[in-house]
C-alpha cells in the first residue's frame, strides 16, 4: 500500500462539478490498494500517517503532527499509483487491487485513520472522476510503502 501525502493549507474534491469534501490545513492522502495488501498494511499506513510531524512548531520546525495542529485529512483511493511504466508508454494497472479487494481496504483505512485522529475524515468516492484542487503548503509530500516500512 502506497500513500503519498501532501501537506496542504486547503483543498476541496468535486465530482460532476458537485462538491463533495472540502479541507483546511492538514493532509491531501492519495492511496493505492496492492493486489498483495491486507488489513495489517492499513494498520501500519494509519499510525504512520496519524503521527507523522511535518507542521511547523513556534520555531519553525516540522515537529508537529496532525492533532496537534488540529487538522483535517482529505482521503482519496488513487489505483494509479501502482501504474506499470517499463514497458511501452501505456502503463498496466495488474499491481493495483481490483474494487472487490480494494474497497474493504480503503473503507478499513477510512475508519483507521478516523479513528487515531479523532475525528472523521473527508473522502472521495471510490472509482469516481474526481477533480481534486489543493494548496500544497511548503511544498512537502511524502511517499509511504507499507512493504518497505
Amino acid at each position: 500500500m502506497i500513500a503519498v501525502i501532501q501537506r496542504v493549507s486547503q483543498a476541496t474534491l468535486h465530482i460532476e462539478g458537485a462538491l463533495q469534501a472540502s479541507i483546511q490545513q492538514g493532509f491531501v492522502v492519495l492511496l493505492g490498494i496492492h493486489v498483495d495488501d491486507t488489513p495489517e498494511d492499513v494498520a501500519y499506513l494509519a499510525g504512520k500517517i496519524a503521527g507523522l510531524r511535518i507542521f511547523s512548531d513556534e520555531e519553525g520546525k516540522m515537529n508537529l503532527d496532525l492533532q496537534a495542529i488540529q487538522g483535517e485529512i482529505l482521503l482519496v483511493s488513487q489505483f494509479t499509483l501502482y501504474a506499470a511504466t517499463r514497458k511501452g508508454n501505456r502503463p498496466s494497472f495488474l499491481e493495483s487491487a481490483r474494487p472487490e479487494q480494494a474497497i474493504p481496504l480503503y473503507e478499513l483505512m477510512i475508519k483507521s485513520l478516523s479513528d487515531k485522529v479523532g475525528k472523521q475524515i473527508q473522502t472521495g468516492v471510490f472509482g469516481a472522476d474526481m477533480q481534486i484542487n489543493l494548496t500544497n503548503d511548503g511544498p512537502v509530500t511524502i511517499i509511504i510503502d507499507s512493504k518497505n516500512p
